[in-house]
């Protein structure tokens, strides 16, 4: 006789369809909401065009144009903008209004609720490379990847510093103790991590202190990543260990990943102190 599964307790069917249901809530929440699209989805956007349209030129020592050196760093700027912005603040929101201790209170498995976030920042953020590319390649001439290897790199730098940002995303949201503070408390890391991760100007240029703090986090690696993807083997004249490191990048994002799946585990909070 066959066995029916319980309700909630977390089997692969029960499993696969609330977060199949999960997914489709957050995604059409998202889309649905202007504010989110302009911070989340649009905002590196803005970036490209902004500074596309501003610097010109070569980057000094190489003969690789500026603008395809910052397409690089863009692109890390925007899987930081939708895996780690977005959602460490959509979670404070969430977790602030109650939705999450209300969620917690169902027979939904909690499992459910973590897929369905990972499934949302998956999709934007290959929509928001798609809105990257897309704007570099016809309005500023910058070329696509050239070989099916540098197309591989794209593939796994993407897929894991997406991982990376959104644990980590979701560990930090830990940190915000109500959706008023939520911005406040994302947005200087999110701006000073570029910063200081070569987004906006060549990372070999940056002082040494800086170029240390910031190998200490993701966004660096990963806009290194992309460096190797989109800029010519020439260019490692000028990068600070003289190569693009994938090995490294990948054991960095990876570490940052696993970390972030500990904190999560160790400090998210499904109701708001408020919330009783």
């Amino acid at each position: 006789m066959e066995s029916v599964s319980a309700p909630g307790r977390g089997l692969p069917a029960d499993l696969w369809r609330a977060s199949a249901a999960r997914s489709s809530v957050e995604l059409k929440s998202f889309f649905r909401n202007r504010q989110s699209l302009v911070f989340t989805l649009f905002f590196p956007v803005i970036l490209l065009v902004v500074f596309g349209a501003i610097f010109t030129g070569k980057v000094q020592g190489t003969e690789t144009d500026f603008k395809q050196v910052f397409m690089a760093g863009i692109v890390a700027a925007g899987v930081m903008s939708t895996a780690f912005s977005g959602l460490a603040i959509n979670i404070a929101i969430e977790r602030d209004t109650g939705l999450i201790s209300r969620l917690a209170m169902t027979p939904m498995p909690k499992a459910a609720y973590f897929i369905g976030k990972l499934v949302k920042v998956v999709v934007t953020t290959v929509v928001e490379m798609a809105l990257l590319l897309g704007i570099a390649v016809t309005a500023f001439g910058l070329p696509l990847p050239g070989t099916a290897q540098r197309w591989f790199t794209l593939a796994w730098v993407l897929t894991l510093g997406t991982v990376t940002c959104a644990l980590t995303g979701i560990a930090y949201s830990a940190a915000i103790p109500n959706s008023r503070s939520a911005a406040a408390i994302v947005t200087p890391v999110f701006m000073v991590l570029q910063f200081i991760s070569g987004v906006f100007y060549p990372f070999h240029q940056l002082p040494a202190w800086m170029q240390t703090t910031a190998a200490l986090f993701p966004v660096k690696w990963m806009a290194q990543g992309f460096r190797a993807v989109f800029l010519p083997d020439s260019f490692t004249v000028v990068e600070p260990a003289g190569g693009w490191e994938l090995g490294r990048v990948a054991l960095v994002l990876g570490l940052w990943a696993v970390g972030g799946l500990l904190l999560t585990a160790l400090t998210f909070g499904w109701r708001s102190a408020r919330v009783r």
